[in-house]
């Protein structure tokens, strides 16, 4: 999925994250919390989706708050990554300037060799986000650019939705 958030200066910032779990609050990804997404939902707590399937001529955008997910969330899917994973995610300083390839290989070999017995802990600054849906858009591409657009908004998390058609 596409996650779209701004840094301090109001510029926005979108790039390809991996949709990890869905509940009834909302949409869970995970990442490094000193990564540029990870400051920036920090500094401003609020984010915009987008899936896009070509093939299916179909797109779904979401708008919302973005929350923590528990410890205890972050640390049932870290431990369900694969080691090498795990490994990275202490060996990566996520979006810092890497000086070479090889420091980052120094670095995960340094980690392994570090957790090489047991099982690899989640790094403290390694955790999840859930972007709580308040505007959620339907897309379905028609002949001619004369496309169905359905629009579900809420007020706040309580709220009931409420449905528009939107004009193309």
């Amino acid at each position: 999925m596409a996650l779209a958030t701004v840094d301090a200066e109001g510029m926005p910032n979108v790039r390809m994250v991996l949709l990890k779990g869905f509940d009834p609050q909302g949409l869970v990804f995970y990442t490094n919390l000193d990564s540029q997404k990870g400051q920036e939902l920090a500094a401003n707590p609020k984010a915009a989706l987008s899936f896009h399937w070509k093939s299916l001529s179909r797109q779904v955008r979401i708008r919302g708050p973005v929350e923590p997910v528990t410890d205890a969330e972050a640390d049932a899917y870290f431990g369900s990554r694969a080691r090498l994973s795990q490994i990275g995610a202490w060996a990566s300083k996520q979006s810092a300037p890497l000086e070479s390839r090889l420091a980052f290989e120094k670095a995960i070999a340094l980690y392994t060799a570090k957790h090489a017995i047991g099982t690899v802990p989640r790094p403290p600054n390694w955790s999840g986000f859930r972007i709580v849906p308040t505007v959620m858009e339907f897309w379905q591409d028609r002949q001619f650019r004369l496309h169905d657009r359905v629009e579900f908004r809420k007020a706040g998390r309580n709220a009931p939705w409420s449905k528009a058609r939107l004009y193309p």
